[in-house]
């Protein structure tokens, strides 16, 4: 078997290509001219240059694929061009779903995101739960809505896609690093002194790697399936990566009535000087709710699981005090 993996070069997208030569399938990645190699260069992969706005490298690349998982995204909180997430996050769905559909290449995964999903107050959400484009928080939510809308489409009209909706990956390959992976990094090197309340649904990037290829065995076309783990609040994710590193977890509680001017502030600075923010507005409006979700879905059709929350942050403290970011995360 031979899949096509785009954004491989990336946090999920390289995850899932280590999974899919763990299975034994031949795997061809489409790489951008300049993209850092890094997560591939030692991974047994054939390489095509190309990007998702160039067609005849995304036939190129597509030609003789019994798969596609497309897993290529622009995840940013924060950008000066909002109008790349739109170009990359939907645009470039398109294009390489078209693509796919030229070829009739006869199974397709995409990878969409929990951030399209609406939220409950007092449970964990699940696939069922509606959600609007007025739902979303800011542009990458409302770019990766958009794309998942269309993939939606494309699949009542007849393309065999399934989606899958990660929640909060952690683990090794961060390379960026993602915001996620940002938080793990600064968190761990004593710089987050306070915390707002909220929380996340922690799971780690190879548990998300196996549950795309789950989703390519066992998903009904059309159908959303959150890959996620454990639900944690934010201050038990800092208290467990204090405990990791052997620092003091912070205890102060920063209400957000105090964070949002200090977002504001920061994307000020950022807007003049070019550099990105940590602390966002989206980021705090998110905050104001707890995102959790449940993978009971995956786990009956597919056979989805995952490992402990503890294990994912340990594996991805582990490799953000390797020798490679301890230089380059600066």
């Amino acid at each position: 078997m031979r899949a096509l993996v785009t954004g491989a070069t990336g946090f999920v997208g390289a995850a899932v290509t280590r999974a899919l030569l763990g299975a034994g399938w031949e795997v061809r990645v489409l790489v951008r001219a300049g993209s850092s190699r890094v997560n591939i260069e030692e991974l047994a992969v054939e390489c095509v240059l190309g990007d998702l706005a160039d067609l005849p490298a995304l036939e190129r690349a597509l030609s003789g694929c019994d798969a596609l998982f497309h897993v290529a995204a622009e995840y940013r909180l924060w950008t000066r061009t909002p109008a790349r997430l739109y170009q990359h996050n939907v645009e470039g769905t398109r294009n390489v779903l078209t693509a796919a559909a030229r070829l009739r290449v006869p199974r397709i995964v995409y990878t969409s995101s929990v951030a399209t999903l609406g939220l409950r107050v007092d449970s964990p959400a699940d696939e069922s739960v509606a959600a609007s484009l007025a739902d979303m928080i800011g542009h990458y939510k409302r770019s990766k809505f958009l794309a998942e809308q269309w993939v939606l489409e494309s699949a009542r009209a007849g393309m065999p896609v399934v989606i899958v909706n990660p929640s909060t990956p952690v683990g090794p390959g961060d390379i960026k690093p993602t915001p996620t992976g940002r938080l793990v990094l600064d968190a761990a090197r004593g710089r987050m002194p306070a915390y707002v309340d909220t929380g996340l649904n922690i799971v780690h990037v190879d548990d998300v790697a196996q549950g795309h290829l789950l989703a390519w065995q066992h998903g009904r076309t059309g159908e959303r399936y959150i890959l996620g783990g454990t639900d944690l609040s934010l201050r038990e994710i800092l208290t467990i990566i204090a405990r990791l590193v052997g620092r003091t977890p912070p205890r102060v509680r920063l209400p957000l009535a105090l964070a949002l001017p200090l977002a504001c502030g920061a994307e000020a600075w950022a807007h003049l000087t070019g550099r990105e923010t940590r602390i966002t507005l989206d980021g705090v409006r998110m905050a104001r709710h707890r995102m959790y979700f449940s993978s009971a879905k995956a786990a009956a059709d597919l056979g989805y699981r995952w490992r402990p929350a503890e294990q994912a942050l340990a594996d991805a403290v582990r490799w953000f005090q390797g020798p490679y970011l301890r230089h380059s995360a600066q």
